[in-house]
């Protein structure tokens, strides 16, 4: 069965942020590319929403390693799937909470 996907504020202002930075500092079709890698890795996940793996058992949060720079890190409950953060990794990672 496949989840449906809702974004967090946090997740939606990672994504604008990082989509900024690519459209003012590189290419508009790395850009796009990024954007396709995004969606390809959240349809997967609302497939299989247990495919990466579990970092925060408590929290029920999971990881996924879009590409070596960013990480989408999302929560699954009974019927959902929340995406929680977009990261860039090259941040300082006590930056990082999640909502």
């Amino acid at each position: 069965m496949v989840k449906k996907v809702t974004w967090s504020p946090s997740a939606e202002l990672d994504f604008s942020n990082i989509l900024t930075y690519l459209d003012e500092n590189w290419d508009s079709s790395i850009a796009d590319n990024f954007i396709e890698l995004t969606f390809s890795f959240i349809k997967q996940i609302a497939i299989y929403p247990k495919l990466f793996p579990l970092i925060s058992k408590s929290k029920n949060i999971r990881k996924c390693v879009i590409n070596k720079q960013n990480t989408l890190f999302y929560r699954e409950d009974k019927s959902n799937i929340i995406i929680l953060r977009i990261f860039d990794t090259r941040q300082n990672p006590t930056k990082l909470k999640f909502d």
